[in-house]
Protein backbone atom coordinates (compact mmCIF):
# COMPACT_ATOMS: atom_id res chain seq x y z
CA UNK A 1 0.00 0.00 0.00
CA UNK A 2 1.39 3.43 -0.41
CA UNK A 3 2.40 5.65 2.49
CA UNK A 4 -0.53 8.62 2.82
CA UNK A 5 1.64 12.26 1.97
CA UNK A 6 1.92 14.02 5.30
CA UNK A 7 0.05 17.44 5.06
CA UNK A 8 1.86 20.38 6.16
CA UNK A 9 0.51 22.16 8.66
CA UNK A 10 -0.59 25.88 8.85
CA UNK A 11 1.71 27.83 11.16
CA UNK A 12 0.17 31.58 10.62
CA UNK A 13 -2.94 32.92 9.19
CA UNK A 14 -3.59 36.41 8.17
CA UNK A 15 -6.13 38.43 6.57
CA UNK A 16 -4.43 41.48 4.97
CA UNK A 17 -5.84 44.66 2.70
CA UNK A 18 -3.14 45.09 0.42
CA UNK A 19 -2.98 48.76 -1.36
CA UNK A 20 -1.43 48.21 -5.20
CA UNK A 21 -2.49 51.94 -6.53
CA UNK A 22 0.53 53.11 -5.70
CA UNK A 23 2.81 50.41 -6.90
CA UNK A 24 1.11 49.77 -10.26
CA UNK A 25 1.36 53.56 -11.27
CA UNK A 26 5.32 53.14 -11.36
CA UNK A 27 4.50 51.17 -14.29
CA UNK A 28 3.12 52.11 -17.92
CA UNK A 29 -0.41 51.05 -18.85
CA UNK A 30 0.41 48.10 -20.47
CA UNK A 31 1.55 46.09 -17.85
CA UNK A 32 0.06 47.15 -14.72
CA UNK A 33 -1.78 43.88 -13.87
CA UNK A 34 1.84 42.15 -14.18
CA UNK A 35 3.06 44.80 -11.33
CA UNK A 36 -0.06 44.31 -9.47
CA UNK A 37 1.28 40.67 -9.32
CA UNK A 38 4.77 41.24 -8.25
CA UNK A 39 3.40 44.30 -5.84
CA UNK A 40 1.28 41.59 -4.32
CA UNK A 41 4.33 39.03 -3.93
CA UNK A 42 6.69 41.20 -2.73
CA UNK A 43 4.04 42.44 0.12
CA UNK A 44 3.67 38.77 1.29
CA UNK A 45 7.21 38.48 1.36
CA UNK A 46 7.71 41.34 3.76
CA UNK A 47 5.12 40.21 5.66
CA UNK A 48 5.15 36.38 5.83
CA UNK A 49 8.66 35.97 5.56
CA UNK A 50 9.11 33.71 3.23
CA UNK A 51 9.85 33.46 -0.57
CA UNK A 52 7.65 30.79 -1.56
CA UNK A 53 4.25 32.41 -2.43
CA UNK A 54 1.67 30.91 -4.39
CA UNK A 55 -1.37 33.11 -5.41
CA UNK A 56 -4.84 31.98 -5.56
CA UNK A 57 -7.13 31.28 -8.35
CA UNK A 58 -9.45 33.97 -7.29
CA UNK A 59 -6.90 36.46 -6.42
CA UNK A 60 -5.91 36.04 -10.32
CA UNK A 61 -8.50 36.39 -11.64
CA UNK A 62 -9.59 39.39 -9.36
CA UNK A 63 -6.33 41.39 -10.58
CA UNK A 64 -6.80 40.47 -13.68
CA UNK A 65 -10.80 40.74 -13.99
CA UNK A 66 -10.68 44.41 -15.89
CA UNK A 67 -7.61 43.87 -18.14
CA UNK A 68 -3.92 44.54 -17.98
CA UNK A 69 -4.37 48.27 -18.00
CA UNK A 70 -6.82 48.52 -15.13
CA UNK A 71 -6.34 46.12 -11.88
CA UNK A 72 -7.96 46.85 -8.73
CA UNK A 73 -7.04 49.35 -6.30
CA UNK A 74 -6.29 47.47 -3.30
CA UNK A 75 -7.40 43.68 -2.35
CA UNK A 76 -8.81 42.04 0.51
CA UNK A 77 -6.23 38.66 0.71
CA UNK A 78 -6.38 35.83 3.33
CA UNK A 79 -3.24 34.27 4.34
CA UNK A 80 -2.04 31.09 5.06
CA UNK A 81 1.99 30.02 5.48
CA UNK A 82 2.77 26.25 6.10
CA UNK A 83 5.10 24.88 8.40
CA UNK A 84 7.33 23.90 5.29
CA UNK A 85 7.72 27.84 4.08
CA UNK A 86 4.96 27.61 1.75
CA UNK A 87 2.82 30.73 1.37
CA UNK A 88 -0.77 31.01 0.05
CA UNK A 89 -3.10 33.94 -0.21
CA UNK A 90 -6.45 33.80 -1.77
CA UNK A 91 -9.24 36.34 -1.70
CA UNK A 92 -11.33 36.13 0.94
CA UNK A 93 -14.61 35.68 -0.56
CA UNK A 94 -13.20 33.14 -2.60
CA UNK A 95 -14.89 29.88 -2.26
CA UNK A 96 -12.80 27.00 -0.47
CA UNK A 97 -11.76 24.16 -3.36
CA UNK A 98 -11.20 20.72 -1.86
CA UNK A 99 -8.33 18.69 -3.53
CA UNK A 100 -9.74 16.41 -5.74
CA UNK A 101 -8.79 12.69 -4.91
CA UNK A 102 -7.57 10.83 -7.37
CA UNK A 103 -9.89 7.82 -8.96
CA UNK A 104 -9.16 4.37 -9.88
CA UNK A 105 -9.27 3.50 -13.29
CA UNK A 106 -10.47 -0.22 -14.17
CA UNK A 107 -8.34 -1.87 -17.04
CA UNK A 108 -10.43 -2.74 -19.94
CA UNK A 109 -10.10 -6.17 -22.38
CA UNK A 110 -10.17 -5.46 -25.24
CA UNK A 111 -13.46 -8.22 -25.37
CA UNK A 112 -15.37 -5.52 -22.95
CA UNK A 113 -14.40 -2.74 -25.80
CA UNK A 114 -15.98 -4.85 -28.30
CA UNK A 115 -19.23 -5.11 -26.59
CA UNK A 116 -19.02 -1.54 -25.77
CA UNK A 117 -18.04 0.03 -29.20
CA UNK A 118 -17.94 -2.65 -31.57
CA UNK A 119 -17.34 -0.39 -34.72
CA UNK A 120 -14.37 0.56 -33.07
CA UNK A 121 -12.91 -2.71 -33.56
CA UNK A 122 -13.91 -2.89 -37.41
CA UNK A 123 -12.67 0.44 -37.84
CA UNK A 124 -9.20 -0.46 -35.75
CA UNK A 125 -9.00 -3.59 -38.06
CA UNK A 126 -9.65 -2.11 -41.49
CA UNK A 127 -6.62 0.60 -40.60
CA UNK A 128 -4.45 -1.99 -39.66
CA UNK A 129 -4.64 -3.53 -43.31
CA UNK A 130 -4.46 -0.62 -44.87
CA UNK A 131 -1.06 -0.06 -42.96
CA UNK A 132 0.32 -3.29 -43.91
CA UNK A 133 -0.70 -3.68 -47.13
CA UNK A 134 -0.25 0.54 -48.66
CA UNK A 135 0.74 -1.07 -52.16
CA UNK A 136 -1.62 -2.91 -52.81
CA UNK A 137 -4.24 -0.07 -52.04
CA UNK A 138 -2.68 1.84 -54.25
CA UNK A 139 -2.97 -0.13 -57.13
CA UNK A 140 -6.32 -0.83 -56.37
CA UNK A 141 -6.85 2.85 -56.66
CA UNK A 142 -5.09 3.63 -60.25
CA UNK A 143 -7.52 1.02 -61.63
CA UNK A 144 -10.04 2.55 -59.93
CA UNK A 145 -9.52 5.52 -61.57
CA UNK A 146 -9.12 4.14 -65.10
CA UNK A 147 -12.67 2.60 -64.38
CA UNK A 148 -14.03 5.89 -63.65
CA UNK A 149 -12.11 7.61 -66.27
CA UNK A 150 -13.62 5.07 -69.12
CA UNK A 151 -17.11 5.28 -67.77
CA UNK A 152 -16.98 8.88 -68.33
CA UNK A 153 -15.83 8.73 -71.89
CA UNK A 154 -18.54 5.95 -72.69
CA UNK A 155 -21.43 8.24 -71.61
CA UNK A 156 -19.40 11.02 -74.27
CA UNK A 157 -19.56 8.89 -77.01
CA UNK A 158 -23.07 7.72 -76.34
CA UNK A 159 -23.81 11.94 -76.54
CA UNK A 160 -22.47 11.52 -79.62
CA UNK A 161 -24.53 8.71 -81.07
CA UNK A 162 -27.80 10.61 -79.66
CA UNK A 163 -27.15 13.48 -81.55
CA UNK A 164 -26.48 11.68 -84.86
CA UNK A 165 -29.46 9.67 -84.03
CA UNK A 166 -31.15 13.12 -83.75
CA UNK A 167 -29.80 14.37 -87.06
CA UNK A 168 -31.36 11.31 -88.80
CA UNK A 169 -34.19 11.28 -87.16
CA UNK A 170 -34.62 15.03 -88.20
CA UNK A 171 -33.70 14.66 -92.05
CA UNK A 172 -36.31 11.59 -92.31
CA UNK A 173 -39.09 13.96 -90.59
CA UNK A 174 -37.66 16.92 -93.39
CA UNK A 175 -38.36 14.18 -96.30
CA UNK A 176 -41.53 13.23 -94.59
CA UNK A 177 -43.15 16.41 -94.74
Amino acid sequence: MAKKEEKSKIVLEREYIIPLRKEFQKAPKYKRAKKTIKALKEFLAKHMKSDNIKLGKYLNLKVWEHGIKNPPHKVKVKVEKFDDGLVKAELTDAPVEKPKEEKKQKKTTPEKEEKKHPEKKEEKTEEKKEKKQPEKKTEEKKEESKEIKNKEMKPAEDKKAVKEEKKISNKSDEKKS
